[in-house]
Formats: structure tokens, C-alpha cells, sequence
């Protein structure tokens, strides 16, 4: 069993502690003389604007470190081009701390057809080109240039999402460590609030980055060990739940090391010890587990989707293991997850003393993201839903870590002191989803050996607490405050979780959708949906009715909006098909269309990438194929299906199902899909439009 782990907040302060709190952490040297400061203990360097308000991770981090006593500084959206920004507020005593934001730079900055955008929600007034790509490289880079000898703690979306060797949709290849790239003493993934509390500490204390190993959520590089860490073969992976306590781990071929200690000389690259606080549950949990080398995962397909599915089964923080890549001459080390949070300690992060605003150097300027969750609260964190799509899982973790009830009700009273513009609606009272709020498995034992994949597919596992009670309390207490008007739910919806509580819909139903309630079936079909580990319509349909018939009881013109994936991994042509047959039926017409964007580390990325499925165990001569959309042509098909209605599609569309043999589907009846040939004035430009120009665009 783990050892009680100290409460975050009971380090002894920082001696900067005589400091007040800052009002807005400084951007400037002038803010620094204005708070007494003659230096930065630390100084984090974010590709957001700052903005201080808990929805934003440099902030958050920022005023934790402050609160443990620490003089933090900030440098939001620095020039990139030269080492000057960064330089601003001079060397910090300690470390730079760098993250992209609360996005991958790639991410922000691409669309999912490889589009540079013109906007960037996170900037002053939405305008793109505020950061470089592949942000957290090009920031350390230039700090490392600004300050040669200061510790660098690179964490946040970017880096703990490429914390191993990992598929770059952007190049279109495989990319090493983020932590090599950047050369960066330490890199912490996941929720960064335990791992970077105990880093400060220790750095303050006198203690070199290097010395640092034996903490959860962080990754490190060490050389590389001389008896090797490549894994060769396919082995027994989905077998290593059942391996005996205490005996050591094959490697990932099944082959037991010959040497005592193995891989893990000390000399080379220290085990990590997990000693006091950071002990985990069974020695089991602390063996190093031997990842598919760089070299491997590189131009081994199989290799490559044997890997992520390992990643994702050492998710719990309860079991996982150490997971231990060689990149050449070096070794990257990933230690197990950090501990969640409790919810006292969740409530004390999100009160900390936010001025819950822009930096006043943005006055005036319209800052998207800010404007979109000012009136939001934020009741939770983590997700055990698994969608492979989705990567949250492997950054936030499956155990999800809640907020108290009055916590959240104080943050509510913060908003309406604070926030100006406040008309006494809160936008949106949620997380990554929204009904998981207090939830998880009833059984502690079965958690601590639990290594599935989802929760929730291909049902609700019989071991998962589905009471929203709750929730609903807590709804009912927030929208009961005083000054609260209306109380809206925007998060996303697990539907195939809310049909466990017919309560809980119609309290959701009845007081909290404004009009239009945002759902994601992500497909109708059962392959792709299999892929995605995500249920079949019929629970679709069991949480439609119940929609309807809270919405008729409560006297409400109410609608779902399903959301849909194009060109996801495991997806083919008659499958978007279908999906499209079902939109008419439905009579849904999108006007914007996802498509899958091949987002590192997410299970569907290694599906996209190697073209087998990680789902299911790989062996020499890989696993199963899958159909994967690649292309630009294929893409723009698969979104047009979801966008069947626009005359502008209809061109790629009626190739293609000639294509199919599925001419049945057109004509100009209600029963047809798009019609047989093209009306007078339409398809005049884009996908639809006529000539050699469009027939070479169609082609591609």
C-alpha cells in the first residue's frame, strides 16, 4: 500500500515567503521592483498569454509555486527569434519552467489537413503566429541560449504528451523524446502539481536536477545501460497483470535478464526508489518495464503499436510501472503517475489568490479563451471513458479527482465578486466530462490491479460507481446561490454513463441545457466505434428518449447535437456512408465537421500511423489491419459524407459512390443521398467545383 503522502500544501515555505502575494504575477522587471522583488526564484515561460484564472496551467502552477514561497515570474508568448525575451526578467534563481499552454503548439497552430490557422484563442485578440511550433523545444532552446547553466523543468500538454518516442502527424514520421529534443533537465507529465512542489523544494535545498529520480510524473534522460534496453520481439504484455509479486519483469519479449539487477545498473542509470512519500503500492509497481527502442518504434510498425498499447495499460497510478526507452545513447526514464490529488488539496489549488483576469498589459484586448470560460467552474479532473482519439488518459490520468462541493460554491461567489460582466450565469459547471464528477471504481483492491482500457466500454464496468447523486446535489446547491440565475451545462456529456441515472438526465434536462445539449456518438457504425471504444447507437437511442421525455415533462423545446469523427482510424468508405444515410434520416445537417487529427500519444494515432490495432495483442508479423484514411483526397471524402447537403460535395461524392457500386443512393427523392447529377449554379467552388482545376484537386 502506498505510504500517506504529505498534503501538497505542507512543505515548509520558501524563505520568499515575507513576500505578499503578488496581484497578478510579474511580466516585468518595473512589476518586480513594485513588489520589493530583486530576482526570480523561478520563472515559467508559457505559449498562452497569461492569464490569471485556474483554466490556465501557468497559471495554476505559478500560484502554487508562489503559495509554497516561492518569487514567481512569468514570460507569456516571448519573441522566439532571439534569446532577449528571455532574458526579461533576468536568471532565475532556481529553473525556467516551459510550457507550450494549455494546447500542443501543433495542434493550435494546424488544422487537421495540415492548414496553418490565421487565429489563436490564447492570444490578444485572437491573432495567430504568437508562438513557434513545436513550442516547448524552440523555448528551452532559447533559454538554454539566455542563461547557459539554469536548470530547465519543461511540462504542460505538449511535453507530456511527447514525453516518449511518439507519431508526428506534422512531419509524418516518429519523432524522438520531447525531453532529448529539448534538452531539458527533467520533464513532468500529467498534473504537474505534486512532481513540481518537490522539485522546487529540493532545487532550493541545494540539490542538482540530476539528483532528482525518485519522484512520480516526471521523465528524465540517463546514458544509456550497457546490457541494453531494446525490445526486440512481441511478447506478454497483456499477461503482466498476472506476473507473481515481487518477481522480476520479463522483458517485453518474455526473456528474463541474466544479470542480477539487470538493466538497471547504478552506476548507469539509477532505479528509482520510490523511498517515503513516493513509495508505490507493491513492489511489483516499482520494476522498470522495457519499451521498444526509438530505433524500433521508428521503422517497425508493429513495434510501434506494441508500444502505445503498453503506454496505455501502465496508466493507473495504483500499478504502472516504470517504463524505460532507449533513444541511442541514452535511456529515457518515465516514472509511474503521480498520485491524484485529494479533493481537499484540488480545493486549494483553485483557491489560491487568482486575480481571475488578463495580465493588465493585455488591457482592451479581446482574448477568446478567456472569454470562453471566465463564467465556468471547473469541478473535476480526469477521465476513465479511454476513447482512443482522445489522450487525455494518458495526461490527466483515469482516476478522476474532485472538487468539494463547497469549494466549488466559493469559487461561484468568487466569480460573481471578481469577474466583471457577470449577469449571474455560469457558463458551464464541468470538466473533461461532465457527469464524472465523484466517480470511480467501488472497489479499491480491484482498482489498485486494474488495467483496462475504459470504464465504460463496451458498457459500464460492474465495478464503476454510477450514483450521480452527487452531482445533482451539487447542481442544486449552485444554482440555490444567491445572485445565480441560471446554471449551464457545457462540458461534454457522457451519455453512455448518464443513462445509468435517470435522475441525473432529467435534473440535467430540466435546469441545466440552454436549448441545444451537446453529445458525441462519434459514429453509427459498430468498426469505427469498436476503434474507438465508444458504445453502439442503441445507447444513443436509450439516452435520446429519455432527453425527449424529460424536455416534454418540463415543458422545454430541447435538441440534442451529436457530434461525429471523419476519417478515423478503422473507418472505411461505406462506413462514412452509412453515417451519412443516417444523418438524413435524422435530419441533421453539420455545418462544421471534425476530422480525426492524429494527436500524439492517443491510441488512434498509433492506428493511424502503423495501420494495426493496439486494441488487441500484436505478435511478430503484427495484429490486426485496419483501414485508416490517409491522404488529402480520402480525408476531404470522409468529411464530405458528414457535410452530404452541401451542393459543394457533391461532385467528390457522386465519384466516389460510382466508385462504391452504391448508385442507389442517388437521386433526387427524400430516400437518396445526393442527386444524380449536379443542379444548375452549384458546386462552384471548393471540393464541388467544375473543371481541370477541380478534377486535379479531387484527384489528389
Amino acid at each position: 500500500m502506498y505510504k500517506e503522502l504529505p498534503h501538497l500544501f505542507s512543505y515548509r515555505q520558501y524563505w520568499a515567503a515575507c513576500f505578499a502575494p503578488a496581484p497578478f504575477l510579474p511580466m516585468s522587471p518595473r512589476e518586480m521592483g513594485e513588489l520589493g522583488w530583486d530576482s526570480c526564484d523561478i520563472i515559467l515561460i508559457s505559449g498562452d498569454a497569461y492569464i490569471d484564472h485556474p483554466s490556465f496551467g501557468a497559471a495554476i502552477i505559478g500560484r502554487l509555486l508562489e503559495a509554497q514561497g516561492f518569487r514567481v515570474g512569468i514570460i507569456a508568448q516571448p519573441d522566439w527569434r532571439s534569446p532577449d525575451d528571455f532574458q526579461t526578467l533576468g536568471k532565475p534563481n532556481l529553473f525556467f519552467g516551459i510550457t507550450a499552454g494549455n494546447m500542443d503548439s501543433m495542434v493550435n497552430r494546424y488544422t487537421a489537413d495540415g492548414k496553418l490557422r490565421s487565429n489563436d484563442a490564447y492570444s490578444p485578440d485572437d491573432s495567430g503566429g504568437r508562438r513557434p511550433d513545436r513550442a516547448v523545444i524552440v523555448y528551452s532552446q532559447r533559454a538554454r541560449e539566455a542563461y547557459k547553466n539554469t536548470p530547465i523543468i519543461i511540462g504542460g500538454i505538449e511535453a507530456s504528451l511527447r514525453r516518449l518516442a511518439h507519431y508526428d502527424y506534422w512531419s509524418d514520421k516518429v519523432r524522438r523524446s520531447i525531453l532529448l529534443d529539448a534538452k531539458a533537465d527533467i520533464l513532468i507529465y500529467g498534473n504537474a502539481e505534486r512532481a513540481v512542489v518537490d522539485i522546487a523544494h529540493r532545487i532550493a535545498a541545494g540539490e542538482k536536477p540530476e539528483q532528482i529520480r525518485d519522484l512520480r510524473g516526471i521523465a528524465y534522460a540517463a546514458k544509456a545501460a550497457a546490457t541494453g534496453l531494446d525490445c526486440d520481439s512481441l511478447g506478454t504484455i497483456d499477461r503482466l497483470e498476472e506476473l507473481p509479486r515481487g518477481e522480476w519483469l520479463p522483458r517485453c519479449g518474455g526473456r528474463r535478464e541474466s544479470k542480477p539487477g539487470g538493466f538497471m545498473a547504478p552506476s548507469l542509470a539509477p532505479r528509482p526508489s520510490y523511498q517515503g512519500n513516493h513509495s508505490p503500492r507493491g513492489s511489483s509497481s516499482s520494476r522498470p518495464l522495457a519499451l521498444p527502442s526509438y530505433q524500433s518504434v521508428r521503422t517497425d510498425a508493429a513495434q510501434h503499436a506494441h508500444a502505445a498499447r503498453v503506454i496505455r495499460k501502465e496508466t493507473n497510478p495504483w500499478n504502472a510501472r516504470t517504463l524505460v526507452q532507449n533513444h541511442g545513447d541514452k535511456d529515457v526514464w518515465v516514472t509511474p503517475p503521480p498520485i491524484p490529488l485529494s479533493s481537499d488539496e484540488l480545493d486549494s489549488v483553485y483557491e489560491l489568490p487568482f486575480a481571475r483576469a488578463p495580465h493588465p498589459a493585455y488591457d482592451g484586448s479581446h482574448i477568446p479563451a478567456w472569454e470562453m470560460i471566465r463564467f465556468s467552474v471547473n469541478i473535476m479532473r480526469g477521465c476513465f471513458g479511454g476513447c482512443t482519439f482522445c489522450s487525455i488518459t494518458e495526461h490527466e490520468g483515469r482516476i478522476i479527482q474532485s472538487r468539494s462541493p463547497e469549494s466549488v460554491l466559493r469559487e461561484i461567489d468568487a466569480i460573481k465578486e471578481k469577474t466583471a460582466g457577470f449577469t449571474g450565469v455560469i457558463s458551464d459547471l464541468g470538466g473533461p466530462s461532465a457527469n464524472m464528477y465523484r466517480l470511480g471504481c467501488k472497489d479499491k483492491q480491484i482498482e489498485a490491479h486494474c488495467r483496462r482500457m475504459s470504464c465504460l466500454y463496451p458498457r459500464a464496468c460492474r465495478n464503476l460507481s454510477t450514483d450521480h447523486e452527487p452531482l445533482i446535489n451539487l447542481y442544486r446547491q449552485a444554482r440555490a446561490q444567491p445572485g445565480i440565475k441560471k446554471v449551464l451545462v457545457a462540458s461534454g456529456v457522457r451519455y453512455d454513463l448518464a443513462i445509468y441515472s435517470k435522475s441525473y438526465v432529467r435534473e440535467l434536462v430540466t435546469h441545466h441545457v440552454g436549448g441545444y445539449l451537446k453529445i458525441a456518438p462519434e459514429h453509427t457504425e459498430p468498426g469505427p466505434l469498436e476503434k474507438m471504444l465508444k458504445p453502439g447507437m442503441d445507447v444513443y437511442y436509450r439516452f435520446r428518449e429519455l432527453f425527449e421525455n424529460y424536455s416534454k415533462r418540463a415543458g422545454k423545446e430541447q435538441y440534442l447535437i451529436p457530434y461525429f469523427i471523419a476519417a478515423h482510424p478503422g473507418t472505411t468508405d461505406e462506413d462514412m456512408l452509412n453515417l451519412a444515410l443516417w444523418l438524413k434520416r435524422n435530419g441533421f445537417r453539420p455545418n462544421q465537421v471534425q476530422a480525426f487529427l492524429p494527436a500524439p500519444m492517443a491510441l488512434a494515432t498509433a492506428m493511424y500511423h502503423t495501420g494495426y490495432n493496439p486494441l488487441k495483442p500484436l505478435g511478430k508479423d503484427g495484429g490486426e489491419a485496419l483501414a485508416t484514411a490517409k491522404g488529402l483526397r480520402k480525408r476531404r471524402l470522409h468529411k464530405a459524407f458528414l457535410r452530404y447537403h452541401d451542393p459543394e460535395n457533391w461532385p467528390l461524392l457522386r465519384d466516389a459512390l460510382k466508385k462504391m457500386g452504391r448508385t442507389d443512393v442517388l437521386g433526387n427523392s427524400k430516400h437518396h443521398l445526393i442527386p444524380n447529377h449536379q443542379p444548375a449554379g452549384t458546386g462552384s467552388s471548393g471540393e464541388g467545383r467544375r473543371g481541370k482545376k477541380a478534377a486535379k484537386l479531387r484527384g489528389r
